[in-house]
């Protein structure tokens, strides 16, 4: 995987981004704050979401009773192909994982060194 400098939140981070068809995931990203390393695998899943209900124009239905704190419009449970995530928090695990999958890693190690720095 090649990195490459992003923003995440508004804050500089870095992304891995996959440079083979082989690759086991679709996209890695660093969050800088917490300090976190999301892996998007390709393996897709279903799983069950809320999602706002469409009329068939495909606005969204306003609810007719509304109460305090919920939601304006109406809802409705839905299934969504969505990818694997996986999550590592161990600093030392993090840049265990760059240094075997990316291609540059050298580009990571000036937002993993402050971190590592704390720890």
């Amino acid at each position: 995987m090649m990195i490459i400098k992003s923003d995440w939140n508004q804050q500089p981070t870095f992304k891995m981004v996959p440079v083979s068809v082989n690759c086991p995931y679709v996209e890695c990203i660093y969050d800088p704050e917490s300090k976190v390393l999301a892996l998007i695998g390709n393996i897709k899943k279903n799983v069950f979401h809320m999602m706002p209900k469409l009329d068939d124009n495909g606005d969204i239905v306003a609810r007719k009773v509304r109460t305090e704190g919920s939601k304006t419009y109406k809802e409705e449970r839905r299934t969504v192909e969505t990818f694997q995530e996986y999550y590592i928090t161990d600093n030392a695990q993090i840049s265990e994982f760059v240094e075997m999958f990316g291609i540059n890693p050298q580009v990571a190690t000036e937002y993993l060194a402050p971190a590592q720095a704390t720890a």
